[in-house]
């Protein structure tokens, strides 16, 4: 089995793939189980190693005879050492890591490849194996970032806008008479309460401003096919009337693919 792992500014996000599954045609063929925790730059090799025995342990998998591979993206430097040393110690080898010099089958040409996020990567080269191309990745993550990968499979850059969390806690802390809500789905677009007119805002205001990029995006490549991922694609995309697809595990499928391009 395969644990691939996005650990991202917010969340952290961990999937366990079977690994014979060599041909997947979805994100989650294959996709065993999967795990989200906080990200904390903090958390020690030792504290991660806890973790993630214990998600294996409660689904009766060991670790040490079951896990063949490991594959890792992350922006968060601190992070990703004490990932890094989490497999060396426990699992005895070295993770595969997107980053600068990782086979990923996918020419970036931007004016910066290095400075490319490694989950931007990751969900480029997974939109392209599943829907080719002219694509563009939606990710609600941190940040919503609207990125496209050509027919030719080339990364070409995208846009990256604040998130809806991020976006939520500025509102509320700039705002003396606002307080924080739960991101749901208001019942009609002019919210009856504050919480809904919130609520309305957030859902319905992110929904518009991924169609406004997508918009610009294909006035520029033409015609595209829209996926969406992220831990909050399923309350939003809904309502973005450009997105086709919802991939809950575009990123993690991508590091499935980066792993298999990078081993023996």
């Amino acid at each position: 089995m395969l644990l691939a792992v996005d650990a991202g500014n917010t969340d952290t996000v961990i999937g366990l793939y079977d690994l014979s599954v060599t041909e997947p045609r979805t994100a989650d063929d294959g996709l065993l189980d999967h795990w989200r925790i906080a990200t904390h730059a903090e958390r020690t090799a030792d504290e991660h190693a806890v973790m993630f025995q214990g998600f294996l342990a409660a689904k009766r998998h060991n670790w040490l005879d079951d896990i063949e591979g490991i594959v890792i993206s992350s922006g968060v430097p601190r992070v990703m050492a004490s990932l890094r040393m989490m497999c060396e110690r426990y699992l005895g080898r070295s993770a595969v890591v997107l980053e600068p010099g990782t086979r990923t089958g996918v020419p970036i040409r931007t004016d910066h490849p290095r400075e490319v996020g490694a989950d931007r990567i990751a969900n480029a080269v997974a939109a392209y194996d599943l829907f080719g191309g002219p694509t563009i990745m939606v990710d609600f993550g941190t940040a919503t970032t609207c990125d496209a990968v050509s027919a030719d499979g080339e990364y070409l850059g995208g846009a990256i806008a604040p998130g809806v969390e991020i976006s939520l806690d500025a509102l509320v802390g700039r705002a003396a008479a606002l307080r924080q809500v739960e991101l749901a789905e208001p019942r009609s677009v002019l919210g009856r309460t504050t919480v809904e007119s919130i609520q309305s805002g957030i859902v319905y205001g992110f929904a518009a401003q991924v169609d406004g990029l997508c918009t610009r995006i294909e006035d520029e490549l033409g015609e595209c096919n829209v996926v969406a991922t992220g831990g909050l694609s399923p309350l939003i995309a809904p309502f973005a009337e450009s997105i086709q697809h919802i991939e809950p595990w575009l990123t993690l499928h991508g590091l499935r693919l980066v792993h298999a391009m990078n081993v023996e």
